[in-house]
């Protein structure tokens, strides 16, 4: 077994410790492949273990590590440890470190005591020294570093080398929050930035804020100042389709359409090779102009490849002042056109400006915005695409006159479409149309930074982050500009990354284009030169000399429009080394043009760094636009908290009466007036904490939605904590009744209370009847405390999860909608993150993909890089936020679709829920199959559910034996009766059953909460119940049990209230509490032990409230078998096996035992196949036949009964034959019987495939082929 061969591995390595340390130092080491630096950070130490690292010894870095590599000192990170007791009582540590240049795995056998417990201290994240020997580790099938001697050190890391006292501040980042694009966390940047001296920091995620409380609370605990931004995709919605527009009607117009091919992109660094233009009227050609001009340099190798013009082709023309003299009197004052033309006109002009001449001013009509007008529905609108779409001929496309001429006839026919579409030929009216065609879908978006001065201005960008995610959302966020411009108050606005427009403007189009896009900002951004590598690398900058020519035009443009130019990072993650992360994650993006290269080192930069980054604008200038002007801005900037304090719930009339009149009058009902004093006492004690608190409203919905659902015949229960509430039961929220155990009288109100942990359960208590008037007693209460609701003070946020049937949840959902308006009401929003089983898949995928033939330990830690990156965003399954009348929903969020789904239904919160919590009021409103099966339970039997008892004596036998349903353990596999009973029908849970034989309400109670607890049975319940030191009633199940216990037992409530939320949270017992419990003698010796095991525990009014329903519906299963097991095929299985199931017993055990035999192979759709053949194995032991489908009698969805041994299949029970499918059927059938196959294949609309199942299983049988014609 691998434990014996851990025992064999522990007995060499201490053999290895003993002998072989002397043999090491002899050995020469082998060659090294590069001689690494001596550590950094030779600081403080703690060594564990008799021998020491030795300190003379250099630090070899882990990339040079190899299979033999022996004697060499390591050191790095630590970054996963874990460790495992021996048989022999000695320990395995074993875990990873890096050092950046690579990973490995390492382990330690210790048997010392003393190191034992030294090293079990060691966390991730922890920097040690290692002294060892590399060795192929067979077990791991990988080099594994075996650790001969071990010391922590501390690790400074980068260090800020500015010694001024101002630091910079950055202005422009994102965290991982920015969608598969950055990898660190605020609070990981917010450290850093405190670390590096810096005063304040912004975020500044891809479209959306979603950062923002992280940073807000990393912000509050290192005193950190947060500014609060966003990079926006800013979209001019007022896009051109006429370039210069004057009046004048097209028709019987003489136009010049042009091209022109160029060196590279920009106007103000390239040139203009060839002029390509045809002069056309009423769409024929009348005359063309075709000249090429000489650039004086070679042609790139892109340029030739793209335009098909070589140099031979140049070298003689014509230089530029010349051509463009020669093409200004060809196109006279004629209207002009071209495809893209800015782009052509940006060059035209340039040319015209270096010759003496006056720019283009005559209307000049651009294709590309035409057709996207036109055709928003088209997702390219490029020459050649277009061409082929209107049918015009395009040879030799990126030839000038080519283009040229193909532009023209694409002209006249985009504009007889748009005066066909607009009644419109006036080209100087046709802007005015540029809003009609989705103009967010076709505008090219620019980034820009955006930052809130105050709350005013954050309540604006949440509504520029909604515009863009909402209404304007195509692909990717966009913010259209005249949005930007009406909520420009109280932000202010930055020129962004090398995407925005100001630095493609200096770019591609010059000083004087830069200028008029520049007076847009508030502040104009320059990044390090290293972020503008990839254009450089993809010819867009010539070289480094013209890139800072270009950002140092930026810097005197701020001078001269009195703007501040500040050097923003726009960094991605922290360190340097963490750039391998981010280009995991984009080159796991299939769609990404950049996935294949080289990324921009986009780091957080230090105050230094920036600074020398910059040297080349000079030492004042640099220290101007890093260090002052950045700290200008951040102080500009007002404290803003973006999450707000307190609760904000709705408002209704009279709601804190209407609770009390609910509760009281229920009361009053069921206990008499006057109440019990313990009745009395705890509604006067809950009801004051609900009101005061303004929780009164919450309470009030709830009931709403609840008394809703009942009148319209669908149970709801409830889940969480709610039963702990008295009010709740009162009011008809949820039917778990949270007094101490009690009888109480129907008839006279007679009650009395067990209140010293007699009984675990009311439902537990004998039968009786009263004393006074002889009527039979009703059974009830839980003795569950209201602080696990709303904490021990009353005043924590209530939670009410509700399970509503599954049917019925989106009428719950639209009430709510109803209720407040669809502007007050929203989804609940989620953030999907990538997930650690994907980031592992990223990974591998890098390293598969370069060849690179990784260890495990660097594939672990690439993928713990990447994990927790935003993926996508959703929405909770159930919840609904409901913002007060008074408020909207910027108040506290933005909002957006769920994950990017335009045609969802509800639009969601922007952050994740549980940021908002505890500001907004959310309701769960789940949707359940136990609601839907007690729903059809009851049709089908006209029983009222809410009849049945909970303590029938042979729905309790099921729990120890199946005898009750008449069949043997032998026959359905199973000890005990509850297969396809709710919480009790797993295998898992089945051997609870096994094992402690429950018999009672409470008991049951212990096994739902040992069975959704976290280390509450395992190791910890099932030890003591099977040593013989407690029974099933006495150990600890449910939360609740421990605050109960522990008064019973003489401990305070407040001590007992906080050992429970400490115990059930994982937290262990606080030192101050475990002083009081181990001065009480009351409590068991093995009580706290099994306390602090525990990682997780499930509250009992959730237990409780399933517990019913389940109890409920295994009443049918005892009584009314037919019914059960019609309702449950219908709807708690979604997987059949027809074939098997139809032909009996014997073929369903056989469909068992093949999936049975799959072992740990089996897939999820076999374990859940698995299930449904355990029920239809019992139902058909039990003498209850499944018959195949019945072409005339089946229904659509759900199983039917024919007779109380006979259930029939519906159509969705046949494999490939989907729900919409089953329907089609049944609607043909009803409008008439099937004549024949042939009838039911064209009007049922059955595919062949279900044609075939169906002839082969007998359902078609005497069925004739065809529809018969009759003559008489």
């Amino acid at each position: 077994s691998s434990q014996n061969n851990l025992e064999s591995l522990q007995q060499l390595q201490e053999e290895h410790d003993k002998n072989m340390q002397e043999v090491y130092q002899s050995i020469p080491e082998k060659p090294k492949k590069s001689k690494p630096a001596p550590s950094k950070y030779p600081t403080k130490k703690t060594h564990y273990g008799n021998t020491k690292v030795d300190e003379n010894a250099e630090i070899t870095q882990i990339h040079d590590l190899e299979d033999g590599t022996r004697n060499v000192v390591i050191e790095g990170n630590i970054f996963n440890i874990e460790s495992r007791e021996l048989k022999s009582g000695s320990v395995i540590f074993t875990g990873e470190i890096t050092d950046y240049t690579d990973s490995i795995g390492f382990k330690k056998f210790v048997s010392n005591k003393e190191q034992i417990e030294s090293l079990s201290v060691i966390k991730p994240g922890t920097w040690a020294k290692m002294q060892g020997s590399a060795a192929t580790d067979q077990w791991q099938n990988d080099v594994v570093f075996n650790i001969n001697a071990f010391e922590t050190v501390e690790h400074e890391g980068r260090q800020e080398k500015y010694e001024g006292d101002q630091k910079r501040v950055e202005l422009h980042l994102h965290t991982n929050m920015s969608q598969l694009d950055a990898t660190n966390t605020a609070t990981d940047f917010v450290n850093a930035a405190k670390k590096f001296g810096q005063k304040a920091i912004a975020v500044t995620d891809h479209g959306d804020v979603q950062s923002f409380p992280d940073a807000y609370s990393a912000g509050k605990k290192t005193g950190l100042k947060i500014l609060y931004g966003v990079e926006a995709n800013m979209i001019d919605d007022h896009a051109l389709l006429v370039l210069n527009p004057a009046e004048m009607k097209y028709e019987d117009k003489e136009f010049v359409i042009f091209d022109v091919e160029t060196t590279g992109l920009s106007s103000v660094y390239d040139t203009i090779i060839e002029i390509g233009a045809v002069k056309m009227k009423n769409g024929e050609v009348i005359d063309r102009f075709d000249k090429f001009i000489n650039p004086h340099h070679p042609l790139s190798e892109q340029t030739i490849n793209l335009t098909s013009i070589t140099d031979e082709m140049v070298s003689a023309a014509d230089d530029e002042d010349v051509v463009i003299k020669q093409f200004k009197d060809f196109y006279g004052d004629d209207p002009l056109c071209g495809h893209n033309v800015q782009f052509d006109v940006g060059f035209v002009n340039a040319a015209l400006r270096r010759s003496g001449y006056e720019e283009i001013t005559q209307p000049v009509v651009d294709t590309l915005e035409v057709s996207r007008l036109l055709h928003p529905e088209q997702t390219r609108h490029t020459l050649d695409s277009l061409a082929k779409k209107y049918n015009v001929v395009l040879e030799h496309h990126h030839r000038a006159n080519q283009d040229a001429e193909a532009t023209g006839y694409l002209m006249f026919k985009l504009l007889d479409a748009f005066n066909a579409r607009f009644h419109e030929d006036d080209l100087g009216k046709m802007n005015d149309y540029a809003e009609h065609g989705q103009v967010y879908k076709r505008a090219r978006p620019s980034h820009m930074t955006i930052l809130a001065k105050n709350q005013a201005g954050l309540k604006n960008m949440y509504k520029l982050v909604s515009i863009a995610s909402t209404t304007n959302f195509y692909r990717i966020p966009r913010t259209p500009k005249s949005d930007l411009r009406r909520l420009h108050d109280n932000l202010l606005y930055g020129s962004g990354c090398w995407q925005g427009d100001v630095f493609i403007a200096m770019m591609q189009k010059g000083y004087d284009e830069a200028r008029k896009k520049a007076k847009f900002y508030d502040f104009l951004e320059v990044q390090p030169p290293a972020n503008y590598r990839q254009l450089i690398e993809d010819g867009l900058i010539k070289d480094e000399a013209e890139l800072e020519e270009i950002l140092t035009n930026i810097y005197k443009l701020g001078k001269e429009l009195n703007k501040p130019v500040v050097a923003t990072g726009d960094a991605h993650y922290v360190d340097p080394h963490d750039a391998i992360y981010r280009t995991i994650l984009i080159s796991a993006q299939r769609s990404n043009p950049n996935r294949n290269k080289p990324q921009p080192d986009l780091h957080f930069y230090t105050t230094q760094e920036m600074l020398d980054a910059f040297s080349f604008l000079g030492e004042e200038a640099a220290k101007e636009i890093v260090i002052t002007n950045t700290n200008k801005i951040a102080d500009s900037l007002e404290e803003i908290a973006p999450i707000k304090d307190g609760l904000y719930p709705p408002h209704i009339d009279n709601a804190d009466q209407e609770m009390k009149d609910l509760t009281y009058n229920k009361a009053y009902e069921l206990y008499g007036k006057p109440l019990p004093k313990i009745v009395k006492d705890r509604i006067e004690m809950e009801l004051n904490s609900i009101i005061s608190n303004g929780y009164a409203v919450i309470y009030l919905i709830s009931q709403r939605l609840v008394a809703k659902s009942n009148k319209d015949g669908y149970l709801v229960g409830s889940r969480g904590s709610v039963g702990s509430s008295l009010v709740a039961t009162m009011s008809g929220i949820t039917e778990v009744n949270p007094l101490a155990p009690h009888y109480r009288c129907p008839n006279c109100k007679y009650s009395k209370f067990f209140e010293n942990g007699e009984y675990g359960s009311g439902y537990d208590l004998p039968d009786k009847d009263c004393p006074k008037c002889g009527t039979p007693l009703v059974k009830d209460g839980q003795d569950i405390p209201f602080a696990t609701f709303l904490g021990f003070h009353g005043d924590k946020v209530p939670d009410i999860d509700l399970n509503f049937s599954g049917d019925y949840q989106p009428v719950a959902h639209n009430f709510i909608r109803v209720m407040f308006g669809p502007d007050n009401s929203y989804r609940a929003g989620t953030i999907a993150t990538v997930a650690d089983k994907t980031a592992y898949g990223y990974a591998k995928h890098y390293d598969e993909e370069r060849d690179l033939k990784l260890r495990n330990a660097e594939l672990d830690r690439l993928a713990s890089g990447v994990s927790g990156v935003k993926r996508t965003t959703g929405q909770h399954p159930a919840g609904i936020v409901v913002v007060p009348n008074d408020m909207d929903i910027y108040d506290f969020t933005p909002v957006q679709y769920p994950a990017d789904d335009v045609n969802a239904a509800w639009l969601t919160t922007h952050f994740d829920f549980h940021s908002i919590h505890d500001n907004i009021l959310k309701f769960d409103i789940l949707g359940h199959d136990d609601p839907t099966m007690i729903r059809m339970l009851q049709d089908l039997s006209g029983i009222d559910p809410l009849s049945i008892p909970p303590d029938d004596p042979g729905v309790m036998s099921l729990f120890s034996s199946p005898k009750i349903l008449g069949v043997t353990p032998e026959q359905i596999q199973s000890k005990t009766g509850t297969l396809g009973v709710p919480e009790f029908g797993t295998k898992f849970v089945r051997g609870m059953l096994e094992e402690t034989k429950p018999n009672t309400f409470s008991e049951l109670l212990q096994i739902s909460g040992l069975s959704h607890g976290t280390d509450v049975w395992l190791g910890n319940a099932e030890e003591l119940i099977n040593n013989g030191t407690c029974k099933l009633k006495n150990v600890i199940g449910c939360r609740d049990n421990i605050m109960m216990d522990l008064i019973h037992w003489g401990v305070q409530p407040e001590v007992a209230f906080s050992t429970m939320e400490s115990v059930r949270h994982g937290r262990g017992i606080s030192d101050e509490d475990m002083a009081v419990l181990k001065k009480n003698k009351n409590i068991p010796d093995w009580y706290i032990p099994s306390c602090l095991k525990i990682k997780y525990m499930f509250p009992k009014a959730h237990a409780t409230a399933y517990i019913l329903m389940a109890l409920r519906i295994a009443w049918f299963k005892v009584y009314y078998p037919e019914i059960y097991y019609t309702s449950y095929f219908s709807v708690r299985a979604d997987l059949f096996d027809l074939v098997a199931m139809s032909h009996g017993k014997n073929t369903v055990k056989a469909a068992m035992k093949k999936i049975q035999d799959k072992g740990n192979d089996a897939s999820a759709k076999d374990k859940s196949l698995l299930t449904v053949l355990e029920i239809a194995n019992e139902c058909l032991e039990r003498g209850i036949k499944i018959k195949m489908v019945d072409v005339n009698e089946s229904d659509a969805l759900n199983f039917k009964i024919i007779d109380k041994n006979t259930i029939l299949a519906p159509f969705n029970a046949v494999p490939g034959l989907g729900d919409n499918a089953a329907k089609q059927i049944v609607a043909a059938r009803a409008e008439q019987k099937f004549l024949s196959k042939e009838d039911l294949a064209k009007r049922g609309k059955v595919s062949q495939t279900i044609m075939d199942y169906f002839e082969n299983n007998g359902v078609l049988e005497g069925m004739p082929d065809q529809n018969q014609l009759s003559l008489f």
